[in-house]
């Protein structure tokens, strides 16, 4: 419903309020996309996520600090995909909560994020088929990485996901 709706808008500042608790498939996907003026994300309250939801949400929001907090524990495939991909000013990530991953729904999430320099815990201890791949990738101030506690995995679990973190 919501999906590319501020796609590449570079001079909006400030996003509406997204009360919903409950999403739909790709409902927010892409929705503020190359808004390289967005400082501050609105909050999202969702706890029933549904497939590609966030994903892409924020990617390229290059003047975003910080992310909102994401309260859901049961996540859907691709959920947060991208969500924060590029978002070159970002400095801290939400606490990711969920203790049972699906696929890919991780994917990428803070690839680029060259301003991060802490990860999230990682509760999770049922993984999916790609659902950490890349999700650090190129995150340069990153200088810890954090716990890891599952101990059955699934293809292309952690596939690259620190790939190029210098520090």
């Amino acid at each position: 419903c919501y999906a590319n709706m501020f796609y590449d808008c570079t001079a909006l500042t400030q996003a509406p309020a997204l009360p919903a608790t409950t999403l739909t498939n790709g409902c927010y996907m892409q929705m503020f996309y190359g808004c390289t003026s967005l400082t501050q994300a609105p909050s999202l309250p969702a706890t029933t996520l549904a497939t590609w939801c966030y994903s892409y949400m924020f990617r390229g929001c290059t003047s975003l600090t910080q992310a909102p907090a994401l309260p859901a524990t049961t996540l859907a495939d691709y959920c947060y995909q991208q969500m924060f991909l590029d978002c070159t000013s970002l400095t801290q990530a939400p606490a990711l909560p969920a203790t049972t991953l699906t696929a890919q729904c991780y994917h990428s999430m803070f690839r680029n994020c060259t301003s991060l320099t802490q990860a999230p815990a990682l509760p999770a201890t049922t993984l999916a088929t790609g659902c950490y791949w890349s999700m650090f990738e190129n995150c340069t101030s990153l200088t810890q990485a954090p716990a890891l506690p599952a101990t059955t995995l699934t293809d292309s679990c952690y596939r690259v996901m620190f790939r190029s973190c210098t520090s």
